[in-house]
């Protein structure tokens, strides 16, 4: 218990950190543009890694398991991977946009950010399922527990970097 308290605090502190700074913007400039950009490569490459290190270390399972867990844990990755695409495709239009958002442009946003969640919920219910099958529901509770406390770091690093809308922006 001990080991996997110190892999989520680590991982806070590596989302929290960056993450302190003010968030006084109104509108992103040119270097909030490319630091979205470097963001969501960051998301892609080293969270991900952090983040399966911290799962194959809070899991705890034997290596009969872990045969079993990481195939169906990698099929996971993959669709959350596409369901990122757009995600990301949407914070990018975000801040292409934020200068000229019409409430029109901001409820579409918003609508696919929704949508987003929702499809994400899913997905992992969907694989608490298959984990069940294969491990029993502990292993599998166990699973979307670290899953989710996992996400939600990575989704208030997300919202800490984004500029909120602005009232006729």
């Amino acid at each position: 218990m001990k080991k996997q308290t110190a892999w989520i605090l680590l991982l806070a502190l590596l989302v929290f950190l960056p993450a302190a700074r003010a968030q006084d913007k109104t509108q992103p400039t040119n270097t909030d543009n490319q630091n979205i950009q470097a963001y969501l490569e960051l998301l892609r490459s080293d969270v991900r890694q952090q983040k399966t290190e911290i799962m194959g270390s809070v899991m705890q399972l034997s290596a009969a398991d872990a045969a079993k867990f990481w195939p169906i844990y990698s099929e996971y990755d993959a669709e959350l991977t596409k369901l990122n695409d757009l995600r990301a495709a949407n914070i990018q239009e975000y801040a292409r946009t934020y200068g000229q958002m019409t409430d029109e442009k901001a409820d579409e946003l918003i609508q696919k950010a929704l949508a987003f969640d929702k499809q994400r919920s899913e997905l992992l219910a969907k694989y608490y399922d298959r984990f069940k099958q294969a491990f029993g529901g502990i292993t599998a509770a166990r699973f979307v527990q670290v899953e989710h406390q996992l996400l939600l770091l990575i989704d208030l690093r997300i919202a800490s970097e984004l500029p909120i809308v602005g009232q006729g922006s």
